[in-house]
């Protein structure tokens, strides 16, 4: 398996935090215009502006590699790798003014998953992982929460009281599951998107479900999860989360959990 670049690493991290300067210029201003894509999805002249210095910065460093990126037309290179971008993540929040927004980059080699970033510019937080480097989270190793309960297995469930899921939206739910995860006693918060699974990956909560994704808010949070020693797999419990769990829009899904605890938690949010 090949290594993977150092600088190229730094430098990832460096376009993803330049692509959170150029929102903040935009973060809150009374004057940003909304406007809606055919999904019904929020877009701004920050998520362009953004995506646009990041395949800039990819184009000049890297002018043979492919480009998948939320607000353009897909790049296809020659040199087997592939960068995908997502210039924010988490628009709805970004326009309501909270700082829970991110801005995400991957690259993914012939190896597979090579480098997940996960930049949070209104929080000053850069959460990253390279392919076998474990995760940082602003240059100092982060880790998913340690299990404070018995591991699950097929006679007894772990007991999942006090711990706190994270999730972006409720469209999936019904009334069965609001139930069943209101009596089961974990704490449930909510925006979510990548910051969500940021604080998997740091150890600040146990778990996050996302049931509705497009490729480019899913590649980066992937990889970092799973180098902070956390588990990630599609809303049905399926490992291959580059398996889309539907047609459509939003055709992926996810669980990442970082407690030990994964196939309960799986076993809680599937009907």
């Amino acid at each position: 398996m090949k290594n993977i670049d150092p600088d190229l690493v730094t430098a990832a991290v460096q376009w993803a935090r330049e692509a959170g300067a150029v929102t903040l210029k935009y973060f809150r201003s009374t004057e940003l215009a909304v406007q809606h894509k055919e999904d019904g999805s929020p877009v701004t002249e920050a998520d362009l502006a953004a995506e646009l210095l990041l395949r800039n910065r990819v184009q000049a460093h890297c002018p043979d590699d492919s480009i998948v990126g939320e607000e353009g037309e897909n790049v296809v290179g020659s040199s087997g790798r592939t960068w995908v971008m997502d210039p924010i993540d988490g628009t709805l929040a970004f326009t309501a003014g909270v700082s829970t927004y991110s801005n995400l980059l991957y690259l993914q080699d012939e190896d597979g998953p090579a480098i997940g970033v996960i930049n949070l510019p209104a929080l000053g937080e850069t959460v990253w992982a390279v392919r076998g480097g474990g995760c940082l989270v602003n240059g100092e190793p982060c880790r998913v929460r340690s299990p404070n309960i018995a591991p699950h297995d097929a006679a007894n469930a772990a007991d999942l009281t006090g711990s706190t899921l994270c999730i972006s939206g409720f469209q999936t739910w019904n009334a069965d599951r609001f139930g069943r995860v209101n009596d089961s006693g974990v704490l449930l918060r909510t925006w979510g998107d990548a910051y969500g699974y940021a604080l998997v990956a740091t150890g600040r909560v146990d778990a996050m479900y996302d049931p509705l994704l497009e490729w480019w808010d899913l590649a980066a949070v992937n990889l970092v999860v799973k180098e902070a020693g956390g588990t990630v797999t599609r809303a049905d419990g399926n490992p291959n989360v580059e398996e889309p769990t539907r047609e459509g829009a939003y055709p992926y899904s996810a669980i990442a959990t970082g407690d030990g605890h994964h196939q309960s938690w799986v076993s809680l949010l599937t009907d």
